[in-house]
Formats: structure tokens, sequence, C-alpha cells
């Protein structure tokens, strides 16, 4: 869906049906891994998974359910998820660089921006489904390239570049098919900034930050000025402009009372 507005309602409401899809069978696999030492490196690394001699590079692993619908095997989605754990532990550079103890991971910033998709009101015209996972994959190629900030020095292009190619590597690992070309429409969409929902989670990407850093600011007695400037008037829907006016409404408080 193209975006068409910049802004939205926070009073209108829509019913969004919500899809599932069948179990899959799990099966056993072995899976090595190599990963870069320092994220912002321009390689990007190999990803094989072996399973009986086979290599995920070496052509998609894909089982036909009954119904004749193909997915990933149960091999090439353990090792995809495996992957993934690459986000549980990587820690979000903007607060190792501002020296805060045990931050938040790549897959917590994730999280809580699905669960602002899930608790926002219904909006005229969003797909609320849509929005959850364009949350959960918005980050996904970190995995591989690490969290890049400004700090890094990697122009816009450049970062994009590593990430496109991080994510083709992380969905040849998942076998292909239905669902890593749903994951790279759904990264691509967010990248380009390209629908209403893309916008809204652009915005809860920024909501999140901000009151993330709140939180570390009354935890640790820091003033992170940095992250409430380099958002600001940024906000292109209505419900982000609410929740960042009401963040640092909280936060001005804080700071007067001290």
């Amino acid at each position: 869906m193209a975006a068409t507005r910049s802004s939205l309602s926070l009073s209108s409401h829509s019913s969004l049906p919500l899809h599932r899809c069948g179990p899959h069978r799990f099966g056993r696999t072995s899976l090595n891994l190599a990963f870069l030492s320092e994220p912002p490196s321009p390689r990007i690394v190999s990803v094989r998974a072996s399973v009986g001699g086979f290599e995920s590079g070496s052509g998609p692993k894909m089982e036909t359910h009954s119904d004749g619908v193909e997915t990933s095997s149960s091999s090439s989605a353990i090792d995809f998820l495996t992957l993934c754990h690459r986000l549980k532990t990587t820690k979000r550079k903007g607060w190792i660089n501002h020296g805060i103890k045990g931050p938040e991971s790549i897959a917590d910033h994730m999280y809580r921006m699905s669960l602002m998709a899930l608790i926002a009101g219904d909006l005229p015209g969003v797909n609320r489904e849509r929005c959850i996972k364009i949350a959960i994959v918005h980050d996904i190629a970190e995995a591989i390239v690490g969290d890049i900030t400004p700090s890094d020095g990697v122009p816009k292009e450049e970062k994009s570049r590593r990430e496109q190619a991080a994510l083709n590597e992380m969905c040849e690992v998942l076998g292909g098919g239905m669902r890593a070309e749903e994951i790279k429409e759904l990264w691509a969409e967010y990248e380009n900034n390209s629908s209403i929902e893309a916008n809204l989670v652009k915005d809860f990407d920024k909501v999140e930050m901000i009151l993330q850093a709140l939180e570390y600011e009354m935890e640790h007695g820091k003033v992170l000025d940095e992250f409430f400037l380099s958002t600001a008037g940024k906000f292109q829907t209505e419900i982000g402009k609410s929740w960042a006016a009401e963040i640092n409404s909280r936060r001005n408080s804080r700071l007067t009372e001290n």
C-alpha cells in the first residue's frame, strides 16, 4: 500500500482480520555460524547450515504439506531461528556509547515496538497485523551486521546495502519460499517508508528509543538529550506525535523537579 497521508487519526476504529498459519513439524539439525567481530565491517559473513551433507547455500530446503503449500524445512527453520538468537544477545550500541550498563538488546527494542503496534488504537486504513510484522523484522538484518549507528560514520546508502545483503543471506538460510519473501517485502516496506504501516512503525521506532532514553535517565541519573533532539519534529503520524509528546512531558516534569 503506497503512503497517501502523513498523519493518522487516534479516534477512528476499524476491525482487521488476523491470519493464522498451520503448525510446522520440527526436526534435528546442526548449525555452524560465523559472525562479524565488528558489526560495522563491510564484509558480510556467510552463514551455512549443514544437514546430512547439504548446505543451505546450495539451494532451498522445503517441505510440502498435505495442502500442497511449500514451507521451509524443519532444519532451515531452526537454522534461521538460531541465527536470530544474535538479536537477543547484541546490545544496542547507542546505549553502550553513552555508558549504560546492561543495555537493551536489539530484540528487546523490536519486542516493545511490536507491543506498541498491538495496543495502538484502531486506525483507519491501517493493517495492525502488518504493523506488528514490520516491527518484528525491521532490524532483523542486524543479526549479521550488528547495530550500525550514526556514530559509526557509515553512509545511509552503505548501511542499507549491508543490511540488504545480510537479509538476503538470512532468507537463504531460511530456505527461501513464501515466508522468506514476506520477510524481504516487510523489511523493504519499512526501509523505504512506503506505506502508512511503515510510517507508523517508523514512529514507534523513535518512540521506543526516547521512552528507553527516559527510563535510562531515571535509572542511571544521566541526561540523554541527544536522543530527544535527534527525533524532535520527525514523527509522521498523530499517534507517534501524541506518544512522543507524553514522553517529553514526563521528562520535562522530572527535569523541572530536579
